[in-house]
């Protein structure tokens, strides 16, 4: 669980194309995890792994604020390793609540309403909390000004910060990953479901 978020907050500062970062790719294996976990061994095991995750993660994002780049950049910003965990903990804890209330029906309804409501939740806080220009007091030598540049939303929509159409490019990979999940989710969890 750690590995996926040191690798998403390093990540997410890389662009794939124009409104996708590489950390989209990465990050819903967390919720895969969580379920998987709580489908297997219960919520309190599933939080205990979330809990995990999250303190080994931040530990490692801060430790990147810390790692200068050769363009003298740090590995990972603050605002990042912040926006990480908060929406972090908060997705997964939602996912881990809602997975439990649900876990009665379909093997698929719970994994994919889990990750489908903490995808959201942790998009919407992640990229506000990382990138909003709203925001620049929590890491004012940050220069996030790039991020809310106004271009159209993904390129053809009304004008918007830059980083909400990479949130919402993000959410969509979220979406569709999430749906791709349920196979492997279905492979580790087939005994009990």
């Amino acid at each position: 669980m750690a590995a996926v978020v040191v690798a998403s907050n390093v990540l997410v500062q890389f662009l794939f194309g124009d409104w996708l970062t590489w950390g989209a790719f990465t990050y819903p294996v967390a919720f895969l995890v969580t379920d998987v976990m709580n489908r297997l061994h219960g919520p309190a095991a599933a939080r205990r792994i979330v809990f995990a995750g999250f303190i080994v993660g931040v530990a490692c994002s801060l430790i990147g604020t810390r790692i200068v780049l050769e363009s003298g950049d740090p590995a990972v910003t603050l605002r990042i390793a912040l926006g990480s965990g908060i929406a972090f903990l908060s997705a997964q804890l939602l996912d881990v609540a809602i997975f439990n209330r649900v876990r009665s029906g379909g093997w698929w309804r719970a994994p994919l309403a889990s990750t489908l409501a903490g995808s959201t939740l942790d998009t919407a806080l992640f990229f506000s909390i990382a990138f909003s220009g709203a925001l620049v007091w929590i890491e004012p030598a940050n220069d996030v000004s790039w991020a809310n540049a106004t271009p159209p939303l993904l390129g053809f929509g009304p004008e918007a910060p830059l980083w909400v159409s990479l949130a919402v490019a993000d959410w969509g990979v979220k979406l569709s990953l999430a749906l791709m999940a349920l196979l492997p989710y279905r492979g580790l969890t087939a005994a009990r479901a």
